[in-house]
């Protein structure tokens, strides 16, 4: 297999069109799972995905077609571009047409081939895992590295490379009837306590041997970092300045966005930064494709931190170069990391302590939009909602269904602890790296009884 950067020069190569955008990404995977206290499955897989954009220039604008392949027989690249090709000869002009980025200093690792993960990386969490295992505990998980090397080449001079770790462990514990969750992220799994995690795991375990059953209503309520993480995830997806320029979203308002509201007393600041400590993500965009957020023109702009929410104040929506320029906003490019700071150095145990009665919520599942205006949604609690009575835990309660906004969980929130790095387990899948405090919301809504166990 001919290396990803000589794919983006041989594609480059071959391109008529007026312009040209190509991108490939190798990734190496590896994964481990384990059931009833025994590894059952383990693997290895490489693969290469890329794809090309043409663009043709004229006096109606500019015309843009993409084209993805797996294939890494450089015998059919040329049918992949030319076809492209055509089908950008035939499309409508783009709306978000801009100049292409130029180029400024290329990567200085460009012809470097792809890194690759091994099983090896489980070394250790496999060795700790073990101990649990001699346990009388249930434990089942799946821990999961990918090692993605991206290229970047245009036919402006951009040549970008990056190398984007990411890994994520999780394991689920049964005790009787009981269900308790915990995960960890992590770039290399140096960094992860196994010993922590089932510690923490047989703690919440141990509340479960009392059970009490509790209606449906509002409930001071702690939610844990995992928890406070898919929802702050779900809030910074709607963050997309058109959408709000045009009244589509919760971050609109009559004559425009919510830039500039204050959400409620706590100075909290949420923002992504591509050098955060431990969270690093590409220091340039890359897209096969246009949405509200990003445009396919913008490939190869400079990523930088960006302050969604600075000291409680709406501060920024996401504005491709397009928008940014039809709006009168500055240009700002998504994250791919999260981080939610301004609280206490409290942890999780010191905000149970402070509390008289409440609930404890470990993680959120099925989390779906209701209302877009207000950014509604709802989901259900999972492997483990307690019951806090005067400063302890004192027992396990039966799942609920919630309905809440996470910007009106902003507004209400009362307490925020220490920020540590978590694993949102909703959206981990498409969104890992993160960092949250724990957050008590004094009126938090269970909107219905769950059945689910």
């Amino acid at each position: 297999m001919i290396p990803g950067y000589e794919v983006v020069e041989r594609v480059l190569a071959l391109a008529t069109a007026d312009e040209t955008i190509v991108i490939v990404t190798d990734a190496s995977e590896a994964s481990l799972r384990w059931a009833g206290n025994s590894m059952t499955t383990n693997g290895i897989s490489t693969s290469r995905k890329w794809a090309v954009a043409s663009i043709v220039r004229g006096s109606a604008g500019a015309r843009v077609a993409t084209a993805s392949s797996t294939s890494i027989d450089p015998a059919e690249f040329e049918s992949i571009v030319r076809k492209c090709e055509a089908d950008a000869g035939e499309a409508e002009p783009a709306e978000d047409a801009m100049p292409l980025v130029s180029a400024t200093a290329s990567s200085v690792d460009w012809d470097l081939e792809s890194e690759r993960t091994s099983i090896d990386v489980f070394a250790h969490l496999s060795s700790d895992l073990s101990t649990g295992f001699d346990g009388a505990d249930r434990l089942y998980g799946f821990a999961h590295h990918q090692v993605e090397t991206v290229w970047l080449g245009t036919s402006t001079g951009v040549r970008r490379r990056f190398t984007q770790p990411t890994g994520s462990v999780e394991i689920n514990g049964k005790r009787g009837d009981a269900s308790g969750w915990v995960g960890a992220g992590t770039k290399y799994f140096d960094d992860v306590s196994v010993h922590g995690l089932l510690v923490e795991l047989s703690t919440r375990l141990d509340w479960a041997s009392k059970t009490v059953e509790l209606p449906a209503g509002k409930y001071e309520t702690i939610l844990p970092s995992s928890a406070a993480a898919d929802l702050m995830i779900y809030l910074m997806w709607t963050m997309e300045g058109r959408g709000a320029q045009e009244g589509h979203t919760a971050l609109s308002r009559p004559g425009g966005t919510r830039i500039g509201e204050k959400l409620g007393a706590l100075p909290l600041t949420l923002f992504s930064d591509p050098a955060y400590p431990g969270l690093e993500y590409s220091p340039f965009l890359t897209t096969a494709s246009s949405n509200n957020s990003v445009s396919l023109f913008d490939n190869g702009l400079e990523t930088s931190r960006v302050d969604w929410i600075r000291d409680g104040v709406v501060n920024a929506l996401a504005y491709p170069r397009f928008a940014a320029e039809k709006y009168g906003a500055p240009v700002t490019v998504p994250g791919d990391n999260l981080v939610l700071t301004g609280g206490s150095d409290a942890d999780i145990h010191d905000m149970v302590a402070r509390t008289e009665r409440g609930l404890l919520l470990t993680t959120l599942w099925y989390i779906r939009e209701v209302d877009p205006a207000t950014l509604l949604l709802t989901g259900l609690t999972r492997d483990g909602v307690y019951l806090i009575e005067n400063g302890k835990v004192t027992g396990a309660v039966n799942n609920f269904r919630f309905n809440e906004s996470p910007l009106d969980l902003l507004r209400r929130a009362t307490e925020a602890g220490a920020t540590i790095p978590t694993l949102p387990r909703e959206w981990k899948d498409w969104f890992t790296r993160t960092a949250m405090p724990p957050l008590r919301i004094p009126d938090f809504h269970m909107s219905s009884v769950s059945a689910a166990q």
